[in-house]
């Protein structure tokens, strides 16, 4: 009899299943980086090692169960060396965005009340450095670069000095590492992320191990994921996405990492990995999206036709298995013949050719964008989830899919609607709870074990759930009528010259729309069409651009109802990020922050 995911996740914990692979298949790779000459890989009994060597170093300098210990570093071995190495000890590690503020950073800092905090290197203590002496918990700051640590300054020490400490304390007493992990029990605490607090302050969400254990085991299932996988970790580890499908789906199945620090690298690291497993969260598919439709601006005439009539005979037959049914056999063998014949070297070429699975979530994926890389081949599994339930809470899969939709939930979980339209999870997956100033975890679940994620949703008679909305982003007009903005802002967004859009209309007459020229596709299309101007400024400002994005709000305004129609709209040429802060690490949109920054230009659009 087969054993469901909760039988087959009873017992194990993330320590449990690394010793797993360290003695039964050690000489798998594990771990490479790809920032470092010769892309140095660790095999899984090299990287349980170096655990063992820094865990035993971190309990050195006090670290002990149930202490917190924050990290702010790129993806790279040595990053999930630290956050295992905390692991192993009960401890109970949170990487932190490298983007937050000064104040943001004490905020966390002292309400994770954390006593060693891990740094990359000079640029990470930089933002430190301004509140280090207004956290009274903090006692000891580990970096990764030994250049970095000031001088004088013994709270300081190098993540060498720290490792080299702990093989020392492992070869004296080898049976201490043992025994603290053997210790730890599957509804222990794991790990913790902050939210990105879009709404107000992050809140510390506490994941246990039974928590990534199932959902490892529940994505496995829903997409038969091979032992082994491949994938590339670009996202910060701050992103529960990341976090699941780095560490703790890797651990499940022994498979194999490529780091890479710097996201914007991901390209050139597709090229060189061709992983089996991709996740990129809307942005990254759009973003491939409208470079490939750039580049075929460039091609010759008779190859573009070529593509293009090969791109939408694949998505003639993604498109009738979306809808359930059955390709018929002669468009099945057109498609397989064209898509060896014109599309394969194209996957080979983006190093997409072995992929397995390729996800998207965090936000909403434009569905032009799905259908477009649908006919490609690289059909995109939509998931939902949030930080609360350890990641994806339903998804997309080869076999059950429907465009649009965020798929069905994972084994074990279940989902439904309130009267209000919000969706209430309920599993294996639904987070300890939050953490609070004095230590203690306070749950978030009601008598009945019902988590409410604050998406609003419909679930459809085959048990797919379709977004649309955040409860507290809803736009009520004056008139009283609900609008969900998000769905508005994909319309708009599935133009390539658009790179961002927030829709406004909250207690006002009607919707406009804020939007952000895409920096990136801009210069390419203006040269295309014959503009000489190349600055972005003077590309907003130019009529032609004007009257395209003009063109995008009619097409988008033909698909909305009239009460959700853009009557008016302000164009951006400066590009919205993190840094710039109308955008949260994980890149939603932080609209409070946006309506008071733009607050006099929304007024001009209902005050002309």
């Amino acid at each position: 009899m087969t054993q469901s995911i909760a039988e087959q996740a009873e017992g194990l914990t993330i320590p449990r299943l690394l010793h797993r692979n360290a003695t039964e298949h050690g000489d798998q790779p594990a771990v490479t980086s790809l920032d470092l000459d010769g892309h140095p890989t660790l095999t899984w009994a090299e990287f349980r090692t170096a655990i063992a060597e820094l865990s035993r170093g971190l309990a050195g300098l006090g670290l002990a169960a149930g202490d917190r210990m924050l990290i702010m570093a790129p993806s790279s071995p040595d990053h999930l060396v630290a956050d295992l190495a905390a692991v192993h000890l009960a401890a109970i590690p949170c990487t932190a965005y490298s983007t937050l503020s000064p104040d943001q950073i004490r905020y966390v800092a002292r309400h994770s009340a954390a006593p060693v905090v891990v740094l990359a290197g000079e640029a990470e203590l930089s933002r430190w450095q301004p509140v280090l002496d207004d956290l009274p918990a903090l006692r000891h700051v580990v970096l990764f670069d030994a250049a970095a640590i000031p001088e004088g300054d013994d709270r300081f020490v190098a993540y060498s000095a720290v490792r080299e400490a702990g093989r020392a304390a492992l070869a004296a007493d080898p049976d201490a590492f043992d025994q603290a992990w053997q210790a730890i029990r599957p509804d222990d605490p794991l790990a913790m992320i902050y939210t990105s607090g879009t709404t107000g302050d992050p809140k510390g969400v506490v994941l246990s191990h039974r928590n990534a254990v199932h959902e490892g085991l529940a994505v496995t299932a829903a997409h038969d994921a091979p032992w082994g996988v491949t994938n590339v970790a670009y996202l910060p580890l701050a992103h529960i996405a990341e976090r699941e499908l780095s560490i703790y789906l890797p651990t499940v199945l022994a498979g194999h990492v490529h780091t890479v620090g710097d996201p914007t690298g991901v390209v050139a690291a597709l090229g060189r990995v061709h992983p089996q497993s991709f996740f990129g969260v809307p942005r990254v598919w759009e973003k491939m999206v409208a470079g490939l439709k750039n580049m075929l601006a460039g091609v010759p005439e008779d190859r573009r036709t070529a593509l293009i009539a090969a791109n939408e005979l694949l998505q003639e037959g993604y498109k009738l298995r979306s809808a359930g049914k059955e390709v018929p056999a002669e468009l099945a063998e057109r498609i397989a013949k064209t898509d060896e014949a014109a599309l394969a070297p194209v996957r080979a070429l983006l190093g997409l050719d072995r992929l397995h699975v390729a996800s998207s979530g965090a936000a909403a994926l434009p569905v032009e964008v799905l259908y477009f890389l649908a006919g490609l081949g690289v059909e995109i599994q939509e998931v939902w989830g949030l930080s609360e339930t350890t990641g994806a809470a339903t998804a997309n899969t080869a076999d059950a899919f429907r465009a649009g939709t965020v798929g069905r939930p994972l084994d074990g979980v279940e989902v439904k609607t309130g009267e209000d339209g919000e969706l209430f999870v309920r599993g294996p997956i639904v987070f300890l709870g939050y953490l609070q100033a004095d230590g203690t975890i306070e749950q978030a679940t009601d008598a009945e074990g019902w988590f409410a994620t604050g998406d609003i949703g419909t679930i459809d008679a085959d048990g797919f759930v379709t977004i649309t909305d955040r409860k507290k982003e809803l736009i009520i007009t004056s008139s009283g009528k609900n609008i969900a903005p998000t769905r508005i802002e994909g319309f708009l967004k599935e133009h390539p010259l658009i790179g961002q859009a927030v829709a406004i209309g909250d207690a006002r007459p009607y919707v406009t729309a804020l939007i952000v020229l895409d920096d990136e596709i801009a210069p390419g299309w203006a040269a295309a069409n014959g503009i000489e101007a190349t600055d972005i400024e003077a590309l907003a400002a130019h009529e032609a651009i004007r009257a395209e994005i003009d063109r995008a709000i009619e097409s988008a305004n033909n698909r909305l109802a009239r009460i959700e129609q853009i009557k008016r709209y302000h164009l951006i040429a400066r590009t919205w990020t993190p840094e710039t802060g109308e955008l949260t690490p994980t890149l939603k949109l932080k609209r409070r922050i946006i309506n008071a920054r733009y607050e006099s230009t929304i007024a001009t659009l209902y005050n002309p």
